[in-house]
């Protein structure tokens, strides 16, 4: 499949492709450049949109890869040495992630989707994830997240499995929301 990075855009619920488990991906192999191209311009639509975090399927493709960038907190120090970065060194590619340990006991917070425009509800989730992943080089990493970043890792690997926040929220969100989400699926018809 040719991909034509420019003409990609969010997509927005109830699009299919947003349902479907996303199938691995080669960074490194002959697609390599269409790959990074297509990374480059999922950095610049989430950026555009003021997200911290972008799937590969909310952009059409059903491809286990995401983007993320979240800054760091103001004035907040930096984790120490060893513990889970709670912030990203700017924005990062992720292909093919896969989170082998949670941390924690689950909490609450308030979640939003650039694919659901609108709709904001608390979702709970661990503090602290452990990811494996390949970088658009082909490299396997293992990399350690907290608060804010590690909700955005497991926000974007429920995309690619097909799972969006309307499935996860409690229910007075859920409740909130259902005219914001019945009017989307209307639109879409």
């Amino acid at each position: 499949m040719t991909v034509q990075p420019e003409n990609l855009r969010i997509v927005i619920h109830p699009a299919e492709v947003l349902r479907r488990k996303a199938e691995p991906i080669d960074p490194a192999g002959e697609s390599a450049a269409e790959v990074a191209a297509v990374a480059q311009r999922m950095v610049d639509l989430m950026r555009s949109a003021d997200g911290i975090g972008l799937a590969a399927p909310q952009v059409g493709l059903s491809w286990r890869l995401f983007v993320a960038d979240v800054a760091p907190a103001p004035d907040s120090p930096r984790p120490p040495e060893g513990t889970p970065a709670d912030a990203s060194p700017g924005p990062q590619v992720f292909c093919n992630p896969q989170i082998t340990a949670f941390e924690g006991d689950p909490t609450p917070f308030e979640e939003g989707c650039l694919s659901l425009p609108g709709i904001n509800g608390e979702v709970m989730r661990p503090p602290v994830v452990t990811l494996r992943y390949q970088s658009l080089d082909g490299t396997w990493h293992e990399a350690s997240a907290s608060g804010l970043l590690a909700r955005c890792w497991q926000h974007e690997i429920d995309h690619l499995d097909g799972v969006l926040i309307i499935d996860k929220m409690d229910k007075t969100g859920l409740s909130r929301s259902k005219a914001a989400i019945r009017n989307l699926e209307k639109r879409a018809r």
